[in-house]
């Protein structure tokens, strides 16, 4: 047989790609690969960084409207006809009767409280601090003494001498990122010449010479921020996230 029959019938080699090829593949898909990691990653970082804000949001919202509420009550009774303010807001320690507020002042956090009286009657669905209202189905009005303070980081509300926890985690260590509440600043509105329903001032309560006067309150609610980063410079998150509310009292302003 000759060598041209010999090399017609030889098989042909096989094509395919070359080890540099698949290397340059494999490191074309890793890029890929890495790209898709950092995508998923910051995605979820934003998604986490929105769910903390939007809890300390609703956190907010909570204590306000509930703090809203109870101070617009303040020095409220039923039937004045047979009630008044003497009979239904008694004395209690150091709070005088008929008085509705009382406060405690500090400069420093865990900041200021805020006592809150007013006496209701069953079914008027006026609520109290732990969100409940008077379905005693007694006659006589019921006094109800509501206190906010901020301690270990939480908002607290003691109504009747019992302590409601309402927005806050006692330890970050537990809860990573929880919502802690910083401090709770309080300013009451009044009228300098003690007459009329018009503020004309803010003092704190240790500014305040007549609790029967205060036609308003300014409510300061200040956060940890749960984005901030200690140590981290040139950070754009600050540590603190203040609220603000002014609530004017319904027996004062006659809304």
């Amino acid at each position: 047989m000759s060598e041209r029959h010999i090399r017609r019938r030889a098989p042909r080699r096989q094509g395919g790609f070359t080890l540099v090829e698949l290397l340059i593949a494999v490191l074309i898909g890793l890029f890929l690969l890495g790209g898709l990691m950092t995508l998923v990653q910051d995605n979820r970082r934003t998604f986490s960084s929105q769910n903390m804000l939007s809890q300390l949001q609703d956190s907010e919202r909570l204590a306000m409207t509930m703090m809203t509420d109870v101070i617009q009550a303040g020095g409220y009774f039923p039937d004045p006809t047979t009630n008044t303010a003497i009979s239904a807001l008694p004395v209690s320690g150091t709070i005088a009767a008929g008085q509705p507020f009382f406060g405690t002042y500090n400069a420093a956090a865990p900041g200021d409280s805020i006592t809150v009286r007013y006496a209701t009657t069953t079914g008027d669905t006026i609520l109290n601090c732990a969100g409940g209202t008077n379905t005693t189905g007694a006659v006589a009005p019921l006094l109800y003494t509501n206190t906010f303070s901020v301690l270990n980081g939480q908002l607290l509300c003691t109504l009747n001498g019992t302590v409601y926890p309402l927005v806050g985690t006692v330890s970050a260590s537990v809860v990573p990122n929880a919502i802690i509440v910083n401090n709770l600043s309080i300013l009451y509105g009044i009228n300098s010449s003690g007459s009329g329903s018009n503020v004309d001032t803010y003092v704190t309560a240790a500014g305040v010479t007549n609790w029967n006067n205060v036609i308003s309150v300014k409510i300061t609610l200040t956060f940890n921020n749960p984005l901030y980063v200690a140590g981290v410079a040139g950070t754009p998150q600050p540590q603190y996230i203040t609220f603000q509310r002014i609530v004017s009292v319904m027996a004062q302003t006659g809304i």
